[in-house]
């Protein structure tokens, strides 16, 4: 067995977990939204609707990756919770967020958040077999395809009836999008998980549409890589290669290939995931990390706690996608090893009653302005990544 095996289990199962375990609100539901740097629990936060859909996924996997029981109450409260408080009974979708006692507080309606929803309802429905919960799942899909998108592709931000909105939410870098790959990424990751635990046509042909957006719209061939803001036609707006979105497209393009069976089709990515992986690793792993993304050719040193998670399952990916050929092929194992070694020493808080920081300096230093959980800061890029390697590593 690898030791990253041994060392991610002792990890998770006794310190990720029960950290996650303890943010259950008992008493007004749902799961506290916020703790900061110096590990204070703001009871009175905000509770974010992607927080809460992580949360339901990573627990509902826990089960089904795991076998343990114990984990599914964790996941049926966040269930339980995204239906009475997130749930919009009037316009329909899924609320940013809602307010410590679940009244709705940003009521904003935004693709990517009911993508997170569908993705955690779908796994909810695998472990539980909840059939309430694939129906959410399909309405929230249907949201998306009637009310999130045009003929070109899926849109950003609504109001609470779908009125037009403007994209703070997921612009960054001094631009306003009109669509992201970063949404785009994760419609594609929610309908594929759907399909795959509850297959139907409307799934297949819409995520068949996505690789192909992907192929014929987001990938620029000659900088190797995956275009990050656009305006409504697909212009992209800036000068950016984000390393850890590059490399978790890779890995989840080639799931959706699997999961859609569609290798050798004109559906089948490989070439272009092979690219981006071989990319990411000549011109952003250090032999240890990954830095955050680089900007008109300036590269952002900051190590932040998604990315390094995005690179161990990529580089694993691309060592089992790589042919024998490939020069690279067990280059990418150890990178997958090395980010594990770098994530140890300086991502995981070892603090009590703390998890993992959220972002370190280029030198190691912990960022004190980065709560350690919050709106974005959560179990699912750490959990999928424990996950993944448990599935891809266990089965060597």
């Amino acid at each position: 067995m690898y030791e990253i095996i041994k060392e991610l289990e002792t990890e998770f199962k006794s310190h990720v977990f029960p950290f996650w375990m303890n943010l259950l609100d008992r008493e007004q539901g749902g799961y506290y939204g916020e703790v900061d740097f110096n590990l204070n629990l703001k009871k009175d936060a905000v509770k974010g609707c992607i927080l809460n859909s992580r949360i339901l996924w990573t627990f509902s996997n826990a089960y089904l990756t795991l076998g343990d029981e114990k984990y599914l109450p964790y996941a049926k409260q966040a269930y339980d919770f995204l239906r009475s408080a997130f749930l919009d009974p009037e316009y329909g979708g899924v609320y940013w967020s809602v307010d410590a006692k679940g009244q709705p507080s940003d009521t904003t309606k935004h693709t990517y958040n009911q993508a997170f929803a569908i993705y955690g309802l779908s796994s909810y429905y695998a472990a539980s077999g909840d059939e309430e919960a694939l129906t959410t799942a399909r309405q929230l899909m249907q949201v998306i395809e009637t009310r999130c998108r045009d003929e070109g592709g899926y849109l950003e931000a609504f109001t609470r009836d779908f009125g037009p909105e403007s994209n703070e939410k997921l612009s960054e870098n001094g631009v306003m999008a009109d669509r992201t790959m970063n949404t785009l990424l994760h419609v594609m990751e929610a309908y594929t998980e759907l399909h795959r635990v509850a297959p139907t046509d409307a799934t297949r042909d819409r995520l068949q549409e996505i690789l192909l957006l992907f192929k014929n719209k987001l990938f620029n061939p000659e900088l190797g890589r995956l275009e990050v803001f656009f305006d409504s036609e697909y212009n992209s707006l800036i000068d950016l290669h984000s390393y850890g979105h590059d490399i978790e497209a890779a890995w989840l393009i080639d799931r959706t290939v699997e999961v859609l069976g569609a290798e050798g089709t004109i559906y089948d990515l490989s070439r272009l995931t092979g690219i981006l992986t071989r990319k990411i690793y000549d011109t952003a792993f250090d032999g240890h990390s990954l830095p955050a993304e680089c900007e008109k050719g300036k590269v952002l040193e900051t190590r932040v706690w998604w990315v390094e998670c995005e690179a161990i399952i990529g580089f694993l990916n691309g060592w089992q996608k790589s042919g024998a050929e490939d020069v690279k092929k067990e280059e990418y194992l150890k990178a997958a090893l090395a980010v594990w070694e770098y994530t140890k020493e300086y991502i995981i808080d070892r603090r009590e009653g703390s998890c993992w920081y959220a972002e370190v300096a280029a030198d190691g230093t912990p960022d004190p302005k980065k709560c350690i959980a919050d709106a974005w800061t959560c179990p699912y890029h750490n959990g999928r990544m424990y996950f993944e390697v448990l599935k891809r590593l266990g089965e060597q």
